[in-house]
């Protein structure tokens, strides 16, 4: 860290501060970049692709290993799920949702490691600052839905044609009278807003949440020299079962939240899939 003996205020603020292309002056700026979730973003990525490329290579027709029963129950639990929500052509919904299945799990995961961990490897190279949970940074779950966004124009467009498309965003879902396409296609508009911005703020403030708690919990260990030797040693216990408790928890929050994305994602698509 770049700040010795740093305050709990000063703690915090530190860890929240990404690696930054330049310094955000303002609430929206398409300018800054933040190196670090961008990194661990693409690093689970290709994790992901790795451990799936893995088992599909070590695929057997007889009996299955571990990692392929696991893969093969991943792969029909969300293969079920699409045929559940998507009625239509599943070719590549299903591996889609898969993958983002996955991606998100591996990217929350990164909060189940030490809080100071990354920090430090970084400070060891001259790296000030380092916040390395993608999902709890908003210009990173809003690309993520921002994504998911341009999948349901795509499928909509595909499904219906571009211009059953564009008739639909004017006709519902009030009808076809002409007073009323302004009003339809607000109405339109106002919904795609909400399910791009509703998708990505889920799942920024559950993780955003979650990380802040483990700063809190991380910081019981530095008054450990501040209480003296009945106080320290409480802290250190305190730390250490607050911090396995949330970690255990935690656990479910990063399945759960992945899993939700990847239903609304599924939920959206097959909407898209169908008429008003």
């Amino acid at each position: 860290m770049s700040i010795e003996n740093p305050s709990a205020t000063e703690y915090i603020q530190h860890h929240m501060q990404h690696l930054q292309s330049l310094h955000q002056q303002v609430i929206v700026d398409f300018s800054v970049f933040n190196y670090d979730t961008l990194f661990f973003s693409i690093l689970s990525l290709l994790v992901v692709f790795f451990v799936l490329r893995l088992g599909a290579k070590k695929a057997t027709s007889g009996v299955p290993g571990k990692m392929q029963c696991a893969v093969e129950m991943l792969v029909e639990m969300v293969n079920n799920q699409a045929k559940s929500i998507v009625h239509g052509d599943r070719t590549y919904i299903a591996p889609l949702a898969l993958t983002v299945f996955c991606w998100v799990t591996i990217m929350n995961c990164i909060d189940l490691i030490p809080v100071d961990f990354f920090p430090w490897l970084a400070g060891l190279v001259g790296i000030n600052h380092l916040r390395p949970l993608p999902t709890a940074d908003l210009n990173g779950t809003l690309g993520l839905s921002f994504g998911v966004l341009c999948l349901l124009f795509y499928y909509g467009i595909k499904v219906k044609g571009f211009s059953g498309f564009i008739i639909e965003l004017f006709t519902a879902p009030f009808g076809k009278f002409p007073l009323l396409w302004p009003v339809n296609l607000l109405m339109n508009i106002i919904e795609y807003l909400a399910k791009f911005v509703s998708l990505g703020m889920r799942l920024f403030g559950n993780m955003y949440a979650g990380e802040l708690v483990f700063f809190l919990i991380a910081l019981l260990g530095g008054y450990m020299l501040e209480f003296g030797l009945f106080g320290g040693a409480a802290a250190g216990i305190g730390q250490v079962i607050a911090g396995l408790v949330w970690w255990l928890f935690h656990v479910l929050i990063v399945l759960l939240q992945a899993f939700i994305f990847m239903m609304l994602t599924l939920v959206y698509i097959g909407q898209a899939h169908s008429s008003h």
